[in-house]
C-alpha cells in the first residue's frame, strides 16, 4: 500500500497457492477456471486495496473478494441450486478458510495474558465445560469462570481499539 513494487510483487506471490486451493476446493473443475479467478481476484485486490484496513485480518478481506468472484462467475454461467441443494451450495462460500481464521485468532489471542487466552481457546474454541478447562490446565472452576470473563473483556477492548 505504500508504493513498494518488491513487496507488492511478494505479495501477490504469495497469494497464488492460497487462491489457488480455495478456488480447487470449490470449482474441482478446469484448471483454467481456477486460473482465471486467481486472476480476477488478484485484479481486485489490486483495485480495491485502498478499502483494505491494516488494523484488521487481511485474511478476511481477501476471501471476501475471492468469494464475491467466485459467485460471480456462478451468476454469469447462470448456475443454479434446488433448495434441497443449498446447504452444500452456502458451504462453499466459507467466509474464511480454516486456517486463515485460525491465524486470525492467534493473532488476537497473542494480545492477551497467557492464562487468559489458554482458558478461552479450551472453553470457547475447543468447546469444553468450565469444568473440563479446569481439568486441562490445573485451575480451578472459579478462575477459569474469572479467566474467560477478563479474557473476552480484553479481546472487546483490543477490537473496539482496532476500530477507531
Amino acid at each position: 500500500m505504500d508504493g513498494d513494487g518488491t513487496a507488492h510483487a511478494a505479495l501477490l506471490r504469495a497469494l497464488l497457492p492460497l487462491l489457488r486451493g480455495f478456488f480447487r476446493r470449490r470449482l474441482g473443475g478446469s484448471n483454467d477456471d481456477v486460473e482465471d479467478l486467481i486472476q480476477e481476484t488478484l485484479i481486485a485486490v489490486h483495485q480495491r486495496r485502498a478499502t483494505y484496513d491494516p488494523q484488521r485480518p487481511f485474511g478476511g478481506w481477501l476471501f471476501a473478494i475471492a468469494r464475491y468472484k467466485m459467485i460471480d462467475r456462478y451468476r454469469r454461467r447462470g448456475h443454479a441450486v434446488s433448495f434441497d441443494d443449498i446447504g452444500d451450495f452456502a458451504d462453499e462460500f466459507a467466509f474464511e478458510e480454516a486456517s486463515d481464521a485460525r491465524a486470525d485468532v492467534n493473532r488476537l489471542l497473542e494480545g492477551i495474558p497467557a492464562k487468559q487466552a489458554a482458558v478461552l481457546r479450551a472453553t470457547r474454541i475447543d468447546g469444553l465445560s468450565t469444568a473440563e478447562a479446569a481439568s486441562r490446565l490445573g485451575i480451578g472452576e472459579s478462575d477459569v469462570k474469572v479467566s474467560a470473563h477478563r479474557g473476552l473483556k480484553a479481546l472487546a477492548a483490543r477490537v473496539r481499539d482496532s476500530l477507531r
